[in-house]
């Protein structure tokens, strides 16, 4: 299910992926709920459309919706949908003749509720139902296939301070969020389960106000998947894998991923199988930290007007996602309007050509 970890919105999107610890918006639902209550509107809602894929494929597309509702100064209740749509999807047979045409679709709906903690300091929980539909019942090995269904859990905090550094306002934010806590899945009888992107997320943010009209951020967010590493196997001296007594692979490096969702969250600290290092030894921390995502942003509002920028960096052998970010927004009364695109640093990348579009609306 790695829809669960696209970022839905424009404004995100500009930043390079950057949003646990921006400043409030009605996306925060995403990226950190805890956010919420230091909105000042009574209430808002969202929607965002982003085409994806649309360098390999024209049909995938990925639609959000959230909203949040203040009953009180101290806490607030939100909520989004989430849809992922994948268009036809062509199966075939072990002859490759084309027998099977489902209509391919993934979506998540979330509630959550946040709570000001102290002056400065928030925090929320979260639950979540999600399905993801791959292959419309279709058949494999003789077991008919059924849609995969997950429960989850976030936990989320969020701290901001105000603070005067060389005479000029300024506020200083960090946020935490851990989603997609949940149970493993599997899309038939026959398969072993999978986990789900269970995600760390750390973030910071600094923001100086100049004046009224103009105002900088710099944001900056760390994210680590909570799912184990696959591990490397034995192999021969011809390259076939080794098995045990019990027809097992053998494993040479790494951990076993036969365990449940808790302790794979656990073991995703620690169960790389490790790279060489200079000296032809496995370093197993320096893979760890791979396993790291970088996101970089920066925000610059004057007036109505947001002009945004960011930097994703995933390492080489962990996925080697390398884009940069532009975006722009627009706030007139109630209404606010986002734009983003996203720039792949390596060429003919399926990122390509990424466009997010963003609308929402506060109330109150």
């Amino acid at each position: 299910m790695p829809f669960l970890t696209i970022a839905p919105d424009a404004r995100a999107g500009g930043l390079g992926d950057a949003g646990v610890a921006t400043s409030p918006d009605i996306f925060s639902q995403h990226w950190n709920p805890s956010k919420y209550v230091f909105l000042e509107s009574k209430s808002g809602y969202a929607i965002s459309y982003t085409p994806w894929l649309r360098k390999l494929i024209p049909n995938i597309n990925l639609f959000y919706i959230s909203g949040f509702y203040r009953p009180d100064q101290k806490q607030s209740i939100s909520a989004s949908f989430r849809y992922f749509s994948l268009g036809e999807m062509i199966f075939t047979n072990i002859y490759g003749i084309n027998h099977w045409f489902p209509y391919v679709d993934e979506f998540a709906v979330d509630v959550a509720y946040s709570r000001l903690l102290t002056d400065n300091l928030s925090g929320a929980v979260a639950f979540r139902l999600i399905r993801s539909d791959l292959a419309g019942g279709n058949y494999f090995s003789g077991s008919e296939s059924k849609p995969g269904t997950a429960f989850a859990g976030d936990l989320a905090l969020y701290y901001r301070k105000d603070i005067i550094l060389s005479g000029l306002d300024s506020e200083a934010s960090f946020g935490l969020h851990l989603s997609n806590l949940g149970n493993k899945i599997a899309y038939s009888g026959h398969q072993d389960k999978a986990f789900i992107p269970a995600n760390l997320g750390l973030g910071g943010s600094y923001q100086v106000k100049f004046d009224i009209e103009n105002s900088l951020s710099l944001n900056l967010d760390l994210n680590k998947l909570l799912v184990p590493t696959p591990p490397e196997y034995m192999t021969d001296s011809i390259g076939r894998y080794v098995y045990d007594k019990n027809g097992d692979r053998i494993i040479a490096a790494g951990k076993d991923l036969s365990v449940s969702a808790l302790r794979g969250m656990i073991q995703s600290f620690y169960d790389a199988p490790g790279l060489f290092n200079e000296n032809g030894k496995r370093s197993i921390l320096r893979e760890e930290l791979n396993e790291i995502t970088c996101s970089v942003g920066a925000e610059y509002c004057w007036r109505y007007l947001a002009f945004r920028t960011g930097y994703f960096h995933e390492h080489e052998t962990k996925g080697n996602r390398k884009f940069f970010t532009f975006g722009t927004g627009l706030e007139i009364k109630r209404f606010q309007l986002g734009l983003s695109y996203l720039l792949p640093v390596k060429r003919n990348s399926p990122l390509s050509n990424t466009f997010r579009f963003s609308l929402g609306v506060k109330i109150g």
